[in-house]
């Protein structure tokens, strides 16, 4: 049996761990793997690919990054926008087909989040033998409660928040955070509880800046002298606009800018100094946490135990601490958002957390 692997769309913590776990499981079985770089584009003739064995893999557990690297634009892009899906041309995939059976590829490893498994499921239903490993630090994957990557990000905003906490405190100002989060706002809900933010603005709960500033005003005459805010990228102007960097240009738009909004608005409504700090990408980057790397090998053995059942068109999922599998179609059919009336909503609240509504 020899098995592919590659990773594709943005890169995240973990995706190495995955791709030790895949290369040792398989090793175990006298398989041999081949990584396949930069995506599927790696698949196009003559094939752009590596033989990985466990030696190859040693010491990546605590790498970022991955080491087949990824792309999220090329032939193979399947989302164009939000709920549009391009499907890849008959002749892309007929040149990559060539590729996979030259190489006597049995089972193919997808490593990717929504769009990329969106992908991975047209190849799937033209015969390909598929399997999908879920990736993506938004954790916005509806058939598994967590996605590896997602814990990294979190941390990656609390250890900002901990920090623009002392600079407040000293200057007595706001400081806005902006984090990562299209759709879904699990990273600024998770990481807004986890830093201790006073305001968390989500996609899912809409706003106004009145609220946001009236919650700011109330904590000042209770005697705090500064607010921490974090808002998702995502998170829509009280018209319901979104923030862009730039146009369409083959994909979905890069969002940005909603936390300078915020804070300017909060400055003019409050009369508070107020700054905006923008993560961006360092929410990828980086060692991946403990829980990253430990999700991350179990996601890769799975993908592995499927495909020597030849249980072809599945995905590696986690649910309740166990690492089963679902069909690829039920997990790129709808997005898991942050529901208004979650547990985890009620309980920020309940600690004096405003969501601006």
């Amino acid at each position: 049996m020899r098995i592919g692997i590659l990773n594709c769309g943005g890169d995240c913590p973990g995706l190495n761990a995955v791709i030790h776990g895949v290369v040792g499981a398989a090793a175990s079985k006298g398989w041999e793997t081949i990584g396949f770089r930069d995506g599927f584009e790696g698949l196009l003739p003559p094939g752009d690919f590596t033989f990985l064995t466990p030696k190859d893999t040693e010491g990546i557990l605590k790498q970022g990054g991955t080491i087949l690297g990824t792309t999220n634009k090329g032939n193979f892009a399947a989302k164009v926008g939000e709920g549009d899906v391009a499907r890849v041309p008959q002749e892309i995939i007929d040149r990559a087909k060539k590729t996979l059976d030259q190489l006597e590829i049995g089972a193919l490893l997808v490593v990717g989040g929504d769009g990329s498994l969106t992908t991975a499921h047209q190849l799937f239903e033209q015969g390909w033998p598929i399997i999908g490993v879920p990736k993506t630090i938004d954790n916005d994957l509806k058939a598994t409660s967590m996605t590896f990557g997602f814990d990294s990000a979190v941390s990656t905003v609390v250890d900002g928040l901990d920090r623009l906490h002392t600079t407040a405190q000293s200057h007595k100002r706001v400081m806005v955070l902006e984090v990562m989060g299209r759709h879904a706002g699990w990273i600024a809900l998770w990481g807004g509880i986890a830093g201790a933010a006073n305001v968390i603005l989500l996609p899912e709960i809409p706003f106004t800046y009145e609220n946001v500033a009236n919650h700011l005003k109330m904590r000042e005459a209770q005697g705090y002298s500064s607010s921490l805010v974090v808002v998702a990228e995502g998170a829509k102007d009280p018209d319901g606009n979104l923030a862009t960097i730039d146009e369409n240009l083959g994909g979905e738009v890069r969002l940005g800018g909603i936390g300078e909004r915020v804070a300017h608005r909060i400055a003019e409504l409050t009369g508070k100094e107020t700054r905006c700090t923008t993560l961006g990408h360092i929410q990828r980057g980086g060692a991946p946490t403990p829980l990253d790397r430990i999700l991350g090998v179990r996601f890769g053995v799975m993908a592995v135990q499927l495909a020597s059942e030849g249980d072809f068109g599945k995905m590696v999922s986690y649910h309740s601490y166990h690492v089963g599998s679902v069909p690829i179609k039920e997990a790129v059919e709808e997005l898991r958002l942050v529901d208004p009336d979650t547990e985890v909503v009620a309980a920020a609240r309940a600690v004096g957390v405003s969501f601006g509504d």
